[in-house]
């Protein structure tokens, strides 16, 4: 290989580059973060199931500011199975739930309906039990509705509103269209695109893939 047919090549990687990195900082490209069964608990649950005064223990920081993933765990248990080692997602909340996929809810058989995650009406309750103690929940298994977390000036940019409902598309062998996406802005948001482990998998989707928002023609 001579010496222009290097620089050629080299052009070509350094072009290649360069729209991968326009790319992933495009406002229509957004991260997935794919989000395996999870609990949310109030401080008073948490003290029945872990201790008077205990206070959860960060793991991991999550992509989302001021959200972790704890190194506590519970057994969650419903009226046909049961999951051991739930994770538990801090801060503590003001009232508990429990965020599973579809077939994490026919496991446990239980009938859980897709939700926005923090309206709890309608839903159900399951048994969490932990080093401590059991906590009986009447309401909070959802199953949560895919959305993207987004900051105020990646919504403008897109013409999104908060609470609007978008399409999102992905690539690759299993390339995939996801309608009624909530849009959920906010300056406490990082930019992210949430879907859980059914979901993802149907897709062929891993962590940090890259999605493409579909514009909004409002």
């Amino acid at each position: 290989m001579n010496a222009e047919e290097k620089q050629v090549i080299e052009q070509i990687v350094i072009n290649t580059v360069k729209k991968l990195i326009e790319a992933e900082n495009s406002p229509n490209r957004v991260v997935l973060g794919i989000s395996n069964k999870h609990i949310h608990l109030c401080q008073a649950d948490i003290e029945t199931l872990f201790g008077e005064g205990h206070q959860l223990t960060n793991l991991k920081d999550l992509k989302q500011p001021g959200q972790y993933a704890a190194a506590e765990t519970v057994k969650v248990i419903g009226p046909k199975g049961s999951f051991g080692k739930v994770r538990i997602l801090g801060p503590a909340r003001p009232e508990s739930q429990v965020e599973i996929s579809l077939t994490d809810a026919r496991t446990l058989g239980i009938n859980a309906p897709v939700m926005e995650s923090g309206h709890l009406e309608g839903t159900p309750g399951i048994t969490l039990e932990g080093p401590k103690g059991s906590v009986t929940l009447e309401r909070g298994v959802m199953i949560a509705l895919r959305h993207i977390h987004m900051p105020p000036d990646i919504a403008e940019a897109l013409n999104i509103k908060d609470k609007d409902f978008i399409s999102v598309e992905t690539c690759g062998v299993r390339k995939t269209i996801f309608c009624n996406v909530l849009a959920r802005v906010s300056d406490k948001f990082d930019y992210e695109m949430h879907l859980d482990t059914d979901e993802a998998n149907a897709a062929g989707l891993k962590n940090d893939d890259y999605l493409k928002i579909i514009p909004n023609n409002r």
